[in-house]
């Protein structure tokens, strides 16, 4: 399959453990969405989230893996988000997010083995390098790029977590299938 995600290049290692990958968590500022924050002059909150992104979690939950949300803000667009997506499992205000995803482990019987994790910033280190694959995005801070198992092309808000949603499912075999079926 023709593909600009350089699938055919993804380490064998990192596919073999995308294979058993039960559950996504996202961060939300600079992965969901870009990490700009705008407020209006009444201090209200806008951020865009990428439809792309929305599709791609909504393939992946239809799919079989369960998608949550571990972000160290607190912000109702972001459970609206969250809700129009079907994503069941959210954790709001948590900067300690390997404690976070070890909760959410414990309360969906997964080991950190099963999870994958995505985030940008120092925060989300702890909980990249807990589970079995950490993702991260090129504009992400330099440390962490380090740290992570895969960087996408796409930048955090920009598709970074559709491209995270198909490499997935292209470890699992489910790629082809999933996209022939919108022919």
């Amino acid at each position: 399959m023709e593909n600009d995600l350089n699938l055919d290049r993804l380490s064998q290692d990192l596919l073999d453990k995308l294979k058993h990958i039960k559950l996504l968590a996202l961060d939300v500022d600079g992965i969901l969405s870009d990490g700009t924050l705008f407020f209006s002059a009444d201090g209200d909150e806008v951020k865009g989230f990428s439809i792309l992104d929305g599709l791609g979690i909504k393939l992946l939950q239809d799919n079989g893996v369960t998608v949550a949300i571990i972000t160290g803000r607190t912000s109702p667009l972001t459970a609206r988000r969250a809700a129009n997506l079907g994503i069941k499992h959210i954790a709001q205000g948590r900067e300690d997010k390997k404690t976070a995803l070890l909760e959410l482990c414990g309360e969906l019987k997964l080991e950190p083995a099963d999870c994958a994790y995505m985030g940008d910033d120092l925060p989300d280190l702890s909980a990249i390098r807990h589970c079995a694959v950490g993702f991260t995005v090129p504009n992400a801070h330099w440390f962490v790029r380090q740290h992570a198992d895969h960087c996408t092309q796409s930048k955090g808000g920009k598709g970074a977590v559709r491209e995270v949603c198909d490499i997935i499912l292209h470890a699992k075999g489910r790629l082809e299938s999933t996209l022939e079926a919108y022919l």
